[in-house]
């Protein structure tokens, strides 16, 4: 059953917070936010991920934000970005596979880019690139979807979004679609926020 389908028939419960609780428990850098975690400690995010699930998360989501290119360049550590990548979705995948009960869904990340710039073409080239990667490993891993989150460039979401479309969804056979549950949570945030002023479409 995918995503769409679990939607369908209710709540999809996607419990998160892996940056701020792995930084509280002294294991993240504040400022880089990069999650090396996954590689020098993964046992405490397989931990976390328990506890998650514990507390009724539906989806183990991989500690992939803020594990992209741009990050681990920033830190000089840009060779770490695959192993780190494919290092998340392993320890999320086997922390699912501890509660076989429970029919859990495992999730890839993506995040913003920190290099998307509106007049900047070569730099939504350099983002599709990024997004593009991380996808590629996630959909190798076998996740069931990917989530792009914290994009404030609406753009930049799009290209998010494309990769997803393109590289994962329809590669596996998911239409990309909206049910009537996903629109009327939208519709009820812009009911709730009308500060955010956001608008979206349905094609």
């Amino acid at each position: 059953m995918n995503l769409v389908e679990k939607l369908d028939q209710g709540p999809v419960l996607c419990a998160e917070g892996y940056l701020f609780a792995m930084e509280r428990r002294g294991y993240l850098q504040a400022g880089a936010y990069v999650p090396e975690v996954v590689l020098e400690h993964p046992e405490v995010v397989t931990q976390l991920h328990r506890e998650f699930i514990r507390a009724g998360s539906d989806v183990v989501q991989a500690f992939t934000y803020y594990g992209h290119r741009e990050k681990l360049r920033l830190i000089g550590k840009e060779e770490l970005l695959e192993p780190l990548q494919k290092n998340a979705l392993k320890i999320a995948k086997d922390a699912a596979n501890e509660f076989p009960e429970l029919d859990l869904m495992i999730a890839g990340n993506v995040a913003n880019t920190n290099i998307y710039s509106p007049t900047d073409k070569q730099s939504h080239i350099d983002c599709q690139k990024m997004f593009a990667e991380q996808i590629a490993w996630a959909k190798e891993a076998n996740v069931d979807f990917v989530i792009a989150e914290t994009i404030n460039w609406t753009e930049e979401a799009k290209l998010a979004l494309k990769e997803i479309k393109d590289d994962f969804l329809e590669k596996n056979g998911m239409p990309l679609t909206f049910n009537p549950i996903f629109i009327k949570c939208v519709s009820q945030a812009l009911i709730d926020f009308p500060m955010m002023n956001i608008s979206y479409q349905i094609y």
